[in-house]
């Protein structure tokens, strides 16, 4: 074996860690995986020998790639001016694909990556790094370019805001999926006392509708009154798992639809977040839909 595939075998062992911290601060996948490989052509350029930790200099880079997309993004104002959703992580209804298991761990469904795009880079990278990955403020403060209790202070904004919501789903899947078959078939039946009977009553429904148009809908009666509507369009339905948690994939005329999550929280649901653009849809995989 030479250098550059002794190099590659050890950059390969690292790749999941990479990836899922990169999914954590972009919360694209595309995005992730063109950090994860920014870093590997950094590594090949490097002294190898030089480095005394390979995972935590590995970790450093993609951080410092994914702020600069992320400052990036910021300045070129790539986002819509509503609500983001994130990429989803799509699995069968029955376990999550051991190659997601990194990238969903710690409940990093997409209702707290949908708090995580309105943090701003730094405080994203701080509370990202240090919450998740337990990274020191003092190597975090290098990345960032502020002092370690800058740096700190940017982690407690970030873990305040995400403290505030309701991000956290219960976590017994068995029993998100009792609340999630209760919606759907109240909302097959049409029967909006039944609708609002899961919701919570400060439940929010987002979706990304495509073309840089957004949906926003607050509380119980104004959801369970948009479910009504979609109930209409002979969507068929694929129970899955979304981000490790209890959701689903539609489709129409045997093509996707949307993709959704949903949070269950005490028993009743609290969030909705779906991806209906259907070039984002086509980007994702979906094989898990033929299993």
């Amino acid at each position: 074996m030479d250098e550059r595939e002794w190099l590659a075998e050890r950059f390969e062992q690292h790749r999941r860690h990479l990836r899922a911290v990169a999914y954590r601060m972009l919360g694209s996948l595309s995005e992730a995986d063109d950090a994860v490989q920014e870093a590997w052509l950094k590594l090949s350029r490097a002294d190898a020998g030089e480095i005394e930790n390979l995972g935590g200099w590995l970790t450093t880079v993609v951080a410092r790639v994914s702020l600069n997309m992320l400052r990036s993004r910021a300045t070129r104002r790539e986002e819509p001016l509503g609500v983001h959703i994130p990429d989803p992580i799509v699995d069968p209804a029955d376990g999550t694909d051991p190659e997601h298991e990194a990238l969903v761990a710690d409940s990093v469904g997409l209702a707290l990556l949908i708090v995580l795009e309105t943090l701003s880079p730094a405080e994203r990278l701080a509370f990202v790094l240090h919450d998740m990955f337990g990274i020191p403020f003092g190597e975090i403060a290098a990345i960032v370019d502020r002092s370690p209790e800058a740096t700190r202070q940017l982690a407690s904004r970030a873990r305040r805001r995400v403290q505030g919501e309701r991000t956290v789903p219960d976590p017994d899947l068995g029993r998100q999926r009792e609340v999630v078959d209760a919606f759907l078939a109240a909302a097959r039946e049409g029967d909006f006392d039944a609708l609002v009977a899961v919701l919570d009553p400060d439940v929010v429904l987002r979706a990304d509708l495509g073309g840089g148009v957004t949906q926003e809908v607050r509380g119980a009666e104004a959801v369970a009154g948009q479910a009504q509507v979609y109930s209409r369009l002979g969507l068929v339905i694929h129970p899955a798992l979304i981000n490790g948690t209890v959701g689903a994939v539609t489709t129409r005329d045997g093509r996707p639809f949307s993709i959704g999550a949903i949070t269950v929280r005490d028993g009743k649901i609290v969030e909705l977040d779906f991806v209906a653009d259907p070039e984002r849809l086509a980007q994702l995989d979906l094989t898990m839909l033929d299993r």
